[in-house]
C-alpha cells in the first residue's frame, strides 16, 4: 500500500463485505456484550490495537503487483532470495564471547560443531568503550560480559585454527568498530586469505548508540566520518563485507515499541545514506553492504508484519528517495535476535517456550540469519549446555517443521497484509517527524528518539504493574522456584589476571617505534580528514592497543555527553 496517496475507495465487493462484518459484530455484541472477557488487554506486546477480525475491506486498494510482488521482485515485501530457505536457509549465527580470546575460540568451535553456520562475537565493555583491561575504568569487567580484546595478538588467539576465507563473521561493536575490522584484516592477511574473499558483518551502527544503547564515545559528526570512511575503504578493498548493521535490536530492548524499532532503525540506515552520498560516494557503491539487525519478540504477528514492512519501506525509500538503481541497493537484508527484555529470571525454562515462538516468527518473516537466545542469558552468559539448546532450536525450526519449504506462507492473509500497512504508514509517519529536525543526527541531538523510546517503555511498565500485561511466571502464575535452578556460567576473577598479564607482555614485546609511528599517522588522517583505515590497519598490526588508539581519536575528536532528556 503506497503512504504517499489518499486512501484507495471500497469496491462493491468490499462494501459488501463490510456491512457484513459489522453485522457480525452486531450480533457478537448482542450474544457476548455483557459477558466478562477472559483479559482486560487485547492489544499488542507494543500496545497497539489489534484488529479482532481481518477481510478484504481491510486492505482496501490492495495491489499484488505493487505491494506483494514475487519473493526477489521489488519491493520485496515476500523476501529479497527468489526461491528463499528453498535455495538456503538462514544462517545459523549465535552471539558468543566471554573472558579471554582463548576460551571464546573454544566455544566458537563447539558451536560450529553442533551445526551453526557463522559466528558472531562480543566483546567485553572496555573494548566497547576504547579502554585497555588494566585501565582503572576496566576494574570488574574484564571478560565479563564478553571477550576481552587489547591488541591484535587476542584476534589472532580468537580466530586460531578458523578460516576467515570459509566462515563469516559479525562483531557486535561500535565507537571502536573501525578498530575491530583493521584487526580482522589483518589476522586475514596473516592466514593468507585476500581481503577480497573475507565476508561478515560490522555493527557499526553508532546512531543507535545515542539512542539506545549509550556505548559512545565521540560526537555523532565524527562518528558519521569514520563511518563513510569504512563504506569507501571496504567497497574498494573488501567488497563481501557488510560495513554496517543498522540496529533496531537494542532499540527494541531499550523499551521501544514494535513501529519505533522499525522507523527508527530504517531512519538510522537512511541517515547513512545521507552521509555517504555528502562524502561523494556513489549510493550503489555502498548501499548494497548496508545490513540490518532486528529484534524479535514476542508479539508473533506484530513482528511478522514488522519484518515484511522493513523490506518494502527501505525498497521504496532507496530507489524513489535515494535514486538508488541497482536493486542489489533496494533490498534489506537482515539478521535477527530473539528478544533478550523478554526473557525470564524467573521459572527460566519458560525461555526455551519463547525463544522458540520468537525465532518461528523472524523465519516467517523472512531472516537472513538468526539467533536464538539462551534460556540463562538473563542470569548471566550462556553455558554450553544452554547455548546448544538454543542452535537445536533452530535446527528443529529449519528441519521438522516444515516451515523452510515455502516462501512467505503468510502473504495475502487480510489480518498481516493490514498490519504491514500499518507498519509501513507509522514508519513514514516517524520520518516525516525526523525530517522536520533536519534528519536523524539532529533529532538525536534534540533527543527526540530517545524521549519517544522513554515514554514507550513507561507506557508498557505501567501495564504491566496493574496486570493488563501478562508475563508468566513474573506477575502471573508464579511459584517458588530454588535459586540454584539453573547452573551459570562464571567467569574466574583470574581472568582479568591472567588478560592483563598477557597485554603488559605484548607492550613489553613489540616494536615501540613502530607504535608511536603509525599512532602518529593515525592522528593526522584523523586531522586532515584522510580516510582512518589505512592508519588503522598499519597501527594494529604494530600491536598498538585499543586503548592508545581509542585515546588518539579522543584526542581529535573530543568525546560526547548526551543532553538531559525530560
Amino acid at each position: 500500500m503506497s503512504t504517499e496517496t489518499t486512501a484507495t475507495p471500497l469496491t462493491a465487493d468490499e462494501e459488501r463485505i463490510a456491512r457484513a462484518k459489522e453485522e457480525w459484530r452486531r450480533r457478537v455484541a448482542e450474544s457476548f456484550g455483557k459477558r466478562p472477557a477472559w483479559k482486560r488487554d487485547f492489544t499488542t506486546v507494543s500496545s497497539a490495537e489489534v484488529n479482532p477480525l481481518a477481510t478484504p475491506d481491510d486492505v482496501a486498494g490492495f495491489d499484488y503487483a505493487r505491494d506483494l510482488a514475487f519473493p526477489g521482485e521489488f519491493p520485496y515485501t515476500r523476501g529479497v532470495q527468489t526461491t528463499m530457505y528453498r535455495g538456503k536457509p538462514w544462517t545459523i549465527r549465535q552471539f558468543a564471547g566471554f573472558g579471554t580470546a582463548r576460551q571464546t575460540n573454544e566455544r566458537f568451535k563447539v558451536l560450529l560443531a553442533h551445526g551453526q553456520t557463522g559466528l558472531s562475537t562480543a566483546f567485553h565493555l572496555p573494548t566497547l568503550y576504547g579502554y585497555d583491561s588494566d585501565h582503572e575504568m576496566s576494574a570488574g569487567e574484564v571478560g565479563k560480559c564478553g571477550v576481552a580484546v587489547d591488541t591484535l595478538r587476542d584476534f589472532e588467539v580468537l580466530f586460531d585454527g578458523i578460516d576467515l576465507g570459509s566462515v563469516t563473521t559479525s562483531m557486535t561493536i561500535n565507537s571502536t568498530a573501525p578498530i575491530a575490522l583493521a584487526m580482522y584484516l589483518a589476522v586475514a592477511e596473516k592466514q593468507g586469505t585476500p581481503w577480497s574473499k573475507v565476508g561478515g558483518t560490522l555493527q557499526n551502527d553508532i546512531l543507535k548508540e545515542y539512542i539506545a544503547q549509550k556505548e559512545f564515545i565521540f560526537p555523532p559528526r565524527p562518528s558519521m566520518r569514520l563511518v563513510t570512511d569504512q563504506f569507501a575503504f571496504c567497497a574498494k578493498h573488501v567488497p563481501k563485507w557488510n560495513t554496517v548493521s543498522i540496529s533496531g535490536y537494542h532499540i527494541r530492548e531499550a523499551g521501544s515499541t514494535a513501529l519505533q524499532e522499525l522507523a527508527f532503525t530504517l531512519r538510522d540506515g537512511m541517515e547513512y545514506v545521507k552521509y555517504g552520498i555528502e562524502a561523494g560516494l556513489p549510493v550503489d557503491e555502498f548501499a548494497p553492504r548496508l545490513s540490518f539487525f532486528f529484534n524479535a519478540h514476542n508479539d508473533f504477528f506484530e513482528e511478522i508484519a514488522k519484518f515484511r514492512a522493513a523490506r518494502r519501506v527501505w525498497a521504496r525509500v532507496m530507489r524513489d528517495r535515494y535514486g538508488a538503481k541497482s536493486p542489489e541497493s533496494w533490498k534489506l537484508r537482515f539478521h535477527t535476535q530473539t528478544a533478550g527484555v523478554s526473557l525470564t529470571a524467573q521459572q527460566p525454562y519458560n525461555n526455551v517456550a519463547r525463544v522458540a515462538i520468537q525465532a518461528l516468527a523472524a523465519v516467517l518473516g523472512g531472516t537472513q540469519s538468526l539467533h536464538t537466545n539462551a534460556l540463562d542469558e538473563t542470569l548471566a552468559l550462556p553455558t554450553e549446555f544452554a547455548a546448544k539448546v538454543a542452535v537445536r532450536t533452530q535446527q528443529i525450526l529449519m528441519h521438522e517443521t516444515g516451515v523452510a519449504h515455502t516462501i512467505d506462507p503468510l502473504g495475502g492473509a487480510y489480518f498481516v497484509e493490514e498490519a504491514t500497512n500499518r507498519m509501513e504508514e507509522g514508519a513514514f509517519d516517524y520520518f516525516r517527524k525526523i525530517d522536520a529536525y533536519g534528519g536523524m543526527v539532529e533529532a538525536i541531538e534534540a533527543g527526540f528518539p530517545q524521549k519517544e523510546i522513554m515514554d514507550a517503555a513507561y507506557r508498557f511498565q505501567r501495564a504491566f504493574d496493574v496486570g493488563d500485561k501478562v508475563m508468566v511466571g513474573v506477575n502471573a502464575f508464579t511459584e517458588e522456584v530454588p535459586e540454584d535452578e539453573v547452573p551459570t556460567l562464571v567467569i574466574s576473577e583470574q581472568t582479568a589476571a591472567e588478560q592483563v598479564a598477557q597485554l603488559r607482555e605484548v607492550r613489553r614485546t613489540r616494536d615501540g617505534k613502530a607504535v608511536v609511528s603509525t599512532l602518529h599517522a593515525l592522528r593526522e588522517a584523523c586531522r586532515n580528514g584522510a580516510n582512518v583505515m589505512p592508519p588503522l590497519v598499519e597501527a594494529v598490526k604494530a600491536y598498538a592497543t585499543v586503548g592508545e588508539i581509542s585515546d588518539v581519536m579522543r584526542e581529535v575528536f573530543e568525546t560526547w555527553q548526551e543532553p538531559a532528556i525530560f
